[in-house]
């Protein structure tokens, strides 16, 4: 009898945990070789889990809306059950021990927790250490968190929640040992602080009650995923935005034009956004400090350019997808990848790969209307571009013979970026400098 074990696999750099959304298959199911076994969520995108081993399921080692550790074993498969199904448990003649089956994995992954040295025996995943260190809590302070997760491991939910509620609930006091009385002579032990030196902290003061005509709507698991993004982006890095605005009337006049022919062409809409994105690569050349991560003190540049594309859900939450090395792709292909990724989100088809590896993101709010934005910067980036609506609207233009007024498609763009490594002027030049390069497009460009 082969038994194999299957682990939760490692679903990009970042993600060290992922949470069961549901199993497809229970205990004493048989499972077919990429068969879905079951959907997971990561705090990027939902995904299906294929089983890569055919045979029959012995054990499920977690339960739905457990948060489980990249490379724990989930699922155990019977590989000879398959032949063995029909037999009853009971008709089984005793066995011998079996010799050590070999264990095969899902996906290679590395281990998904770290050992931390202390006086106990007790693991912290690496994303609940970064947070820790982020949030300043030391390892004493981290071993009195209770843990829900396997063996009373703290989970991210665990700290996060640990976090929130850090300046309401007093910290918790290790009861210290007896003294030992020690002869003169000896150094005396330092002596413990009297519980009255811990500062009392007031109760929380119950939240009043909803009255009224009111309609109270829990948040979903991404609403609250997002939430968590967002505001570890704003106490993570300082936040700066600058705006300006851009003359497209040329590229609004060249799409008009070519849209029927391209499509006939290549078979794919052309939209604002490649273009767009055409120019915004062209410009990170220029500043390739736009598209860089911070590391403690390391400034990290990154040498591909992986532009993310804010992308809106069918349930109104956004997504961010990726166009992998977008500063390789011509026009068309970029068409090509904006076009395959946004009718994924739309239809809930992206993988977790579509969202993973974002250098740069962009997020057009004139989509919705807006004019212009002031967006929240997609950690572990540095800078984020929002383009607002295209309007037109009467402007001042220089000529040979003197200014004149004219209508115009006019937009504005803004620029959130992280003051640690951008400042202003760098900020600015590159907002700028993505203008001009939109206001020169060529309105006589071949398809």
């Amino acid at each position: 009898m082969a038994i194999v074990d299957l682990v939760m696999p490692k679903m990009g750099e970042s993600i060290m945990e992922a949470t069961v959304l549901k199993w497809h298959k229970k205990p004493g199911d048989h499972v077919k070789m990429d068969e879905t076994l079951l959907d997971i969520a990561t705090d990027k995108v939902d995904s299906e889990v294929p089983s890569t081993a055919a045979g029959l399921i012995t054990e499920l080692l977690y339960k739905e809306n457990d948060v489980v550790p990249v490379g724990s074993v989930i699922a155990r498969i019977d590989q000879g059950g398959a032949a063995q199904a029909a037999a009853p448990v009971q008709a089984a003649a005793p066995q011998p021990i079996p010799q050590q089956q070999p264990i095969v994995q899902l996906y290679q992954s590395a281990p998904a927790t770290v050992a931390v040295e202390n006086n106990g025996t007790r693991f912290y995943s690496p994303l609940v250490l970064n947070i820790a260190g982020k949030e300043g809590i030391g390892m004493t302070e981290l071993e009195n968190i209770p843990g829900t997760g396997n063996e009373g491991r703290v989970t991210k939910k665990d700290i996060l929640s640990y976090v929130s509620n850090r300046g309401t609930v007093a910290p918790q006091v290790v009861p210290q040992q007896q003294p030992v009385a020690v002869p003169v002579m000896e150094a005396p032990a330092t002596p413990s602080a009297p519980v009255q030196a811990v500062t009392p902290q007031p109760m929380p003061q119950p939240q009043p009650a909803v009255t009224g005509n009111v309609e109270i709507i829990e948040m979903d698991r991404m609403r609250k995923l997002i939430a968590e993004h967002m505001v570890r982006s704003k106490a993570t890095s300082p936040h700066v935005t600058s705006f300006t605005e851009a003359d497209v009337t040329d590229i609004v006049k060249w799409r008009d034009k070519v849209k029927g022919k391209f499509e006939q062409m290549y078979g794919e809409k052309i939209t604002y956004t490649p273009i767009f994105f055409e120019a915004i690569i062209n410009c990170i050349r220029k500043f390739p400090l736009i598209n860089c991560s911070l590391d403690g003190n390391n400034i990290i540049i990154k040498k591909d350019i992986n532009i993310g594309m804010a992308t809106a859900l069918p349930t109104g939450n956004l997504i961010v997808p990726v166009i992998k090395n977008a500063g390789t792709k011509n026009l068309l292909g970029l068409t090509k990848d904006v076009n395959a990724l946004a009718n994924a989100a739309r239809n809930n088809k992206l993988k977790v790969d579509d969202t993973q590896g974002g250098t740069f993101t962009v997020t057009n709010v004139g989509t919705f209307g807006s004019l212009m934005g002031t967006p929240i910067i997609n950690q572990p980036q540095v800078a984020i571009l929002a383009v607002g609506a295209i309007k037109k609207r009467p402007v001042v233009i220089e000529t040979a013979d003197g200014d004149v007024i004219a209508i115009r498609h006019m937009m504005y763009l803004s620029l959130s970026y992280d003051h640690r490594i951008v400042d202003g002027s760098l900020g600015a030049s590159f907002l700028t400098a993505v203008a001009k390069e939109l206001e020169a497009f060529d309105k006589n460009r071949e398809i």
